[in-house]
């Protein structure tokens, strides 16, 4: 059928609904919607195109380059960029994103990276990471079978406690990362890891020991493997905690 065949009320009508689909959903005009994902990539108001902000000299990019949502590990890393979109990026070496197969059985949630963690890229390579592997040696896993990332991507100064905004921040790719490694398990590593997943202020000691869930995947919450540095005496409650995880991978899913 040649274009000029259509009468001129149902052009206007795809014309609305293009412009529909655009205003409410940011679909380009002339594409059609991708099916809504369970776990939408939501971002913090973004500046207009060109506004500086952050490190003097950067940009974040603007809204319409960002997709709504990701299909891989690899795109959402691509989508954070160069982030900008809280004040940690000042102090920071390296974006520490995360480590590890993109289907794993267990997925490990820290509150953020440390010295070593900045320097390197990777979460989990401190004093903190080599005891976090011995833990999972115990398990008779490796951590190379294991999903790693932290709540914030980025290092507090002086290792201090992420702030609310900083962890608002990095919230949306932390729910894109579990959803799209979707784990049998999830551990969640210390006070601001498990306040974030569970949304609730609760300190460490009263949240540990129950059973939890974060999206439909099964969630165990513990102590941060630095607790167990400054007081050994911890470690009985971390493997408390985490002892059932091996029979938990060899659960199908539900």
């Amino acid at each position: 059928m040649k274009p000029g065949s259509l009468n001129e009320e149902a052009l206007s009508v795809l014309s609305d609904l293009r412009l529909y689909l655009h205003q409410r959903y940011g679909v380009p005009l002339g594409v059609a919607p991708s099916p809504p994902l369970a776990f939408p990539l939501v971002f913090p108001p973004l500046p207009r195109e060109g506004e500086r902000v952050g490190v003097r000299g950067s940009t974040t990019p603007p809204a319409s380059e960002i997709p709504a949502s990701a299909r891989t590990l690899e795109e959402v890393r691509r989508i954070l960029g160069d982030c900008r979109r809280c004040g940690l990026c000042a102090g920071r070496t390296n974006i520490v994103f995360g480590d590890g197969p993109d289907a794993a059985g267990l997925m490990i949630v820290g509150e953020a990276p440390g010295a070593e963690e900045d320097a390197q890229g990777k979460p989990f390579v401190g004093r903190s990471g080599q005891l976090l592997s011995r833990m999972l040696k115990a398990l008779g896993l490796e951590r190379e079978q294991v999903y790693i990332t932290n709540v914030v991507k980025c290092r507090p100064p002086e290792n201090r406690n992420p702030k609310v905004d900083e962890v608002s921040a990095c919230s949306p790719f932390l729910t894109e990362q579990a959803r799209l490694v979707r784990p049998k398990v999830l551990l969640a590593l210390g006070t601001f890891a498990a306040q974030t997943l569970l949304q609730t202020n609760e300190p460490i000691m009263k949240l540990r020991g129950k059973p939890y869930t974060y999206a439909g995947l099964p969630l165990i919450v513990t102590l941060h493997p630095a607790a167990c540095l400054y007081n050994p005496g911890n470690k009985k409650y971390v493997w408390e905690d985490i002892k059932g995880i091996p029979e938990m991978l060899k659960m199908d899913p539900a």
